[in-house]
Formats: structure tokens, C-alpha cells, sequence
């Protein structure tokens, strides 16, 4: 900072004090006070002023410099605002409480930013491990002879794995892959079924529908959801029975196979938890019931997990509204992505 530039930031600052010495110069005069007494009291008021604006210019240019080194010394500049000096003013203060808060979001925004790129890494790195093994199984295949069935089956793991990954990776912004619309939940739910028969198939899975209900939601995501629990069936329940109700609103996805322990229940959705059950499996990753979770807190779909060791397992899931309000439900979906530019 230049004398001038500091000079032009005290320009309001000195208009006044000039205007005050010369109302008072003016009084001086008209009162008959000698002409030498004032020019004295001018004189004065100048040698005043330069040495004010000259020790404060120097003042401030040191703050200034500190400030300057400190911020080439931090390796992060938005931690600026946890090292500022002291204000020596009120309006420095409010300014000082200011940049505290900012420092504070952004270190914030910066943490979460830094958490979720460590956890896309850790997570992609568990996918490519998971990934190789459906791999590995279609070579093996093919070296034997090619058994179109199961060469299907493990094609079709490694699409799961492929759709899992696009879905984590759209999770940030999900509205501008979100197409809301009216949907029989029996046709999305025999679609699931389909899609995993080869699965199933293979792990003896036998699966039982009943009901139906129209709602607008996204069915693509929903079919997700869907597969994801059919997977998750086939991975730790093999053998088991799965039964879906669709009535009143909600899916109730049930299979008898091991349960899930009280302890974990509260835990199942969070991200990479694989519990007792994942532990004993090598390819979990914990991802695929957050997914869902995620998913279905975008879509307004209430998520519940009940669970009995060795008993059963039921996944509920509760849309939030009927066909009564789907339309403006579909509404809601149609201005959110309006909002984003969609």
C-alpha cells in the first residue's frame, strides 16, 4: 500500500477535519482574534494532521505486511481467518467475526469435500476388487468349454457391480437422472425379478408377489432399489424364500434367511458397513444398502429395516404419497429439476 492509496482511503476522514478548522479558523477571525494567532492554529492543525496520517500509514502497512506473510506461510488460505491478528476497533471486529465465520464454512465445505473424495477413492478401489472376481469366473468359464448359463450369471454380477457404481457416482446429482412418472409398482418389481433370474436361479431363491399399487416415482431408481435387494438376498441367504406385499403405499420385501443382529440394524444403511453378515463374505463393500438409503431419502421414500436373527429380514418401503397426490408429487420432481437448469 502507497501513501496516496492510504491518502485516498482517509479522503473523507480529512474533508471533514478540514472543514471543522476552517469553521473554527473563521470563528477565530470573526471573533478579532490576531491574524498571526491563526495562521498559528492552521499551522498547527497541518504539522498535526501530517504527523497523524504519517504514523498511521506506518501502522498500517506493518499489519498489512504481517497479514501478507502469513498468508504466503499458510498452505491453506481459507485457514486465514483462524490466525487473524486482534481488531483494534469496533468496525475491525465486526469485520474480524466476519471472516472468522467464512473461514470456519469453508474449512467445513473443504473437510466434507476431502472426506467424500477419500471415500469415492476407498470405495471404487473395493469395487475393482469386487469386480475381478465375476471377471475371473467369465475367463475360467470360457476356458472350460463356455457354459452360456453361467457365463450369463457372472456377466450379470458384473453389470450389478457396473450399475452400483454409476449410481454412487450420480448420488451428488441425482435430479438430472431423476424422470418422475406414473408406474404399476407389480410391473417394476417383476422388471427387478428378470433382471436377477440368473442370480436367483443360482443361489435357490424362490420369490412370491402379491399386490399392486400405481404411484409417480422414478422407475428406473426404483427397479435399483429393487435389484439391490434382490442381490443382497442372494449374497448372504442363499436358499432362502423372498416375498413382496405391495399394498397401501408400500413394498414389504421379506426373505427368511439369517437376519440381521439388533446391534447392526441402526447401522446398515451407513456407508461401507458390512457387518457380522459382510465380514463373512469378501466381495462387501457396505455400499449397496447406503445407495439405497440415499436413493430413497432423494425420491421421498421412507426406508425401514426389521430384522430377527436366524428368522427373517423385511425391508419396507413406504412411498409418500398414494395415487391421490401423485400428480403433485410429479409437480415437485418437475420444479426441482427446473430450479437446476433441467
Amino acid at each position: 500500500m502507497s501513501f496516496f492509496e492510504y491518502l485516498y482511503a482517509k479522503a473523507v476522514t480529512l474533508c471533514f477535519l478540514s472543514i471543522g478548522v476552517l469553521l473554527f479558523l473563521s470563528c477565530m477571525a470573526f471573533a478579532g482574534a490576531a491574524r498571526a494567532l491563526t495562521v498559528l492554529s492552521a499551522l498547527i492543525f497541518v504539522i498535526l494532521t501530517v504527523c497523524w496520517l504519517t504514523v498511521s500509514f506506518f501502522i498500517e502497512r506493518n499489519r498489512l505486511r504481517r497479514l501478507e506473510h502469513l498468508v504466503r506461510q499458510l498452505p491453506e488460505r481459507y485457514l486465514l481467518g483462524e490466525i487473524l491478528p486482534k481488531p483494534a476497533n469496533a468496525v475491525e471486529k465486526r469485520y474480524y467475526e466476519i471472516m472468522k465465520e467464512i473461514s470456519a464454512s469453508a474449512i467445513g465445505i473443504t473437510e466434507a469435500a476431502r472426506r467424500e473424495k477419500e471415500d469415492y477413492c476407498s470405495y471404487v478401489e473395493s469395487w475393482i476388487h469386487e469386480i475381478k472376481t465375476p471377471l475371473a469366473a467369465c475367463s475360467l468359464i470360457l476356458s472350460n468349454g463356455g457354459d452360456a448359463y453361467k457365463l450369463k450369471r457372472e456377466l450379470r454380477k458384473a453389470d450389478n457391480l457396473t450399475e452400483s457404481i454409476l449410481y454412487y457416482a450420480r448420488l451428488r446429482d441425482a435430479q438430472k437422472d431423476t424422470q418422475i412418472q406414473s408406474v404399476r409398482v407389480s410391473d417394476v418389481i417383476h422388471e427387478a425379478v428378470k433382471s436377477q433370474m440368473e442370480i436367483l436361479t443360482a443361489s435357490g431363491i424362490s420369490v412370491s408377489l402379491q399386490g399392486d399399487f400405481t404411484v409417480c416415482t422414478d422407475k428406473k431408481a426404483l427397479c435399483f432399489i429393487l435389484k439391490q435387494l434382490f442381490i443382497n438376498s442372494a449374497k448372504y441367504c442363499p436358499g432362502c424364500r423372498i416375498s413382496i406385499l405391495s399394498k397401501d403405499s408400500c413394498i414389504i420385501f421379506e426373505d427368511n434367511g439369517i437376519g440381521i443382529p439388533d446391534y447392526e440394524l441402526n447401522r446398515v444403511t451407513e456407508r461401507g458397513f458390512t457387518g457380522s453378515n459382510g465380514r463373512l463374505h469378501a466381495g462387501s463393500t457396505g455400499m449397496g444398502l447406503y445407495i439405497v438409503s440415499r436413493l430413497c431419502r432423494r425420491m421421498d421414500i421412507g426406508l425401514a429395516v426389521a430384522s430377527e436373527r436366524n428368522s427373517f429380514t423385511r425391508i419396507t418401503l413406504t412411498f409418500a404419497c398414494g395415487e391421490l397426490h401423485s400428480e403433485n408429487r410429479k409437480t415437485r420432481y418437475r420444479l426441482c429439476n427446473e430450479e437446476n437448469g433441467i
